[in-house]
């Protein structure tokens, strides 16, 4: 029995980082019985945080022990390389939303610890989307990121906009989900297995099965209603703008990051990219996706907006690299969403410096009240200036190169137009990132709607943009060691 006991634990060593969070949870659940004080449930939050990332790194590393666990094609999740560096995207992303809500609920006199509780919680789903490899577990990891964020996109319910976020997006989430159980029925009907190899396994038998095949349609769909990639991002940009602003940036770094991992090892794993509807479906979506997010985002004056937009377009490029290069796609859909989740988290975060929750109006989203904002901030504009760049993949920023490396693989895989798309979404996007920066630098209006304090730069949240930035620029310049980890980045 003790040995049983034993080789239990022992199993348990690969989980390590997301137990650590799991604990972390428990902890804030309690000291919030016991006492209500911001300072402590945050604390709490990012030390439980930082010890999981920690003990992954130190897994990584081979500094801590992760165990002797083999891999087996059942399992409802697997600790992969891929699984380890996706997790430590967000565990970065998300000690970057923690440290940014800290700064945003400082002066909110309603409650704020929940906030981390349901931060922590979702947290929780994310870092077990990207390990899963099971139809069970890949719904009930997805439903554990998302539900929490009903609440979270709702917290500051003083504004009318912040509860029709939480409200829109209960509706996408929800069809989401009715959508992905109906394709999970209809392939275990026809397969009788819920675990990702196995399906593959009878993929051969199964090529022209027609339940088969609405099946995994009905889980492209899903995912797409979960990536916003087009037609399924009607209500995207709305979201985004009602959302508190850490709240917007959790859903742009770590909810796109765990579901587009999630997304890249079930299509692989399960090979349903093999099968012409599929890489016709992706090819359509993608397509639609950096049209519409383009052409869009053309036409916005909210920030927000326009970052929202900008993400449909994002999430389009990547699925020209999964359908392009199909098995091979693990590692460059892995470095292309760290950037852009880092990138978002610099956006975003200049966006909740300027912010408060308690503006009844809404938040610094309008391009107006950034106007001049150089002549008053000059590293907060330079903060922002280099997120655009990066967002349109100028040379020497991070975002220039994952951009490249997405033209290289449509090119690998001879899919000459999904690879000009990529340069026609390019081009149309750098017009209104460029019309962002250009609004930093014109002259400052009389009066001043939003700022930041004096000393943003030394607080917690000032000092992350800061790391972020540097970072971006870091990659940018000296991008080889950006590429070497995110090619360890590959799928068991």
């Amino acid at each position: 029995m003790n040995d049983f006991t034993m080789n239990d634990l022992m199993g348990l060593l690969p989980y390590a980082p997301i137990i650590a969070v799991v604990i972390t949870v428990l902890v804030v659940m309690i000291a919030i019985t016991m006492k209500r004080s911001h300072m402590v449930t945050g604390t709490i939050s990012v030390v439980g945080l930082n010890i999981g990332l920690f003990i992954l790194l130190g897994q990584m590393a081979g500094i801590v022990d992760s165990g002797t666990l083999v891999p087996a094609a059942e399992q409802l999740f697997v600790i992969d390389n891929f699984a380890q560096f996706n997790m430590v995207v967000i565990f970065i992303c998300a000690l970057a939303c923690f440290t940014l809500s800290y700064a945003y609920l400082a002066d909110l006199k309603d409650h704020k610890e929940e906030l981390y509780l349901l931060m922590l919680l979702s947290t929780v789903g994310a870092l077990l989307m990207v390990s899963a490899q099971h139809l069970a577990s890949f719904f009930m990891s997805l439903e554990m990121l998302s539900i929490p964020l009903y609440g979270m996109l709702a917290y500051t319910y003083m504004r009318k906009r912040s509860l029709e976020s939480g409200l829109k997006y209960l509706v996408l989430s929800a069809t989401a989900s009715a959508t992905l159980l109906m394709g999970m029925a209809f392939i275990y009907a026809e397969v009788g297995s819920l675990a990702f190899k196995p399906i593959s396994m009878t993929l051969v038998d199964l090529f022209e099965s027609p339940l088969l095949i609405l099946g995994a349609a009905m889980m492209m769909f899903g995912i797409a209603f979960k990536l916003s990639a087009a037609p399924f991002h009607m209500w995207t940009p709305d979201v985004y703008e009602g959302a508190p602003a850490p709240i917007a940036t959790y859903l742009a770094s770590v909810s796109k990051v765990a579901m587009m991992a999630l997304a890249v090892r079930f299509l692989i794993d399960t090979s349903l990219l093999a099968l012409p509807s599929v890489q016709m479906l992706l090819m359509v979506m993608a397509t639609l996706s950096i049209l519409v997010g383009n052409l869009l985002a053309v036409r916005q004056t909210s920030l927000k907006r326009l970052l929202g937009y900008s993400s449909i377009a994002h999430m389009g490029y990547v699925l020209i690299v999964i359908v392009s290069i199909g098995s091979a796609a693990d590692s460059i859909s892995s470095m292309y969403m760290a950037i852009y989740a880092f990138t978002s988290i610099g956006a975003f975060g200049v966006v909740t410096l300027m912010s408060s929750p308690y503006r009844l109006a809404g938040e610094a989203d309008e391009l107006t009240h950034y106007q001049g904002l150089f002549w008053r901030r000059p590293v907060l504009t330079a903060v922002m200036t280099i997120m655009m760049l990066s967002l349109a993949g100028i040379p020497l920023t991070a975002g220039f190169i994952t951009k490249l490396f997405a033209i290289l693989a449509a090119v690998q895989g001879t899919n000459w137009f999904l690879a000009a798309m990529i340069i026609l979404g390019s081009a149309i996007g750098l017009f209104y990132y460029l019309r962002v920066m250009l609004t930093l630098f014109k002259r400052p209006k009389q009066f001043i709607e939003f700022d930041v304090s004096k000393q943003w730069g030394l607080r917690t949240g000032g000092i992350m943009v800061i790391a972020v930035t540097a970072i971006i620029v870091f990659f940018g310049v000296l991008p080889n060691s950006m590429i070497e980890w995110a090619s360890l980045a590959r799928i068991w």
